[in-house]
């Protein structure tokens, strides 16, 4: 059980990274120029892609998006 919670923490933690990194790489993209940001390369254009997909989806895109806000939405900190 103790194996349990540790991998939790875990994949948690590096959630949690990422959405960090996600975060640092949609201000630079807006500050500096998608392009020229060589490590975070079109990540808004990605991002904008993924909205448009969702959008084109009309009602799943929208019961898609729900699901997603709503697993991001429910994490708690350990």
């Amino acid at each position: 059980m103790d194996a349990l919670q540790t991998t939790k923490n875990w994949i948690g933690a590096l959630t949690d990274i990422t959405l960090m990194l996600l975060g640092l790489a949609i201000a630079l993209g807006l500050l500096v120029g998608a392009g020229k940001v060589t490590f975070f390369t079109d990540v808004t254009k990605n991002l904008m892609d993924f909205v448009k997909l969702l959008g084109d989806g009309g009602l799943v895109g929208l019961i898609v998006l729900g699901i997603i806000l709503w697993l991001f939405g429910n994490r708690k900190v350990a």
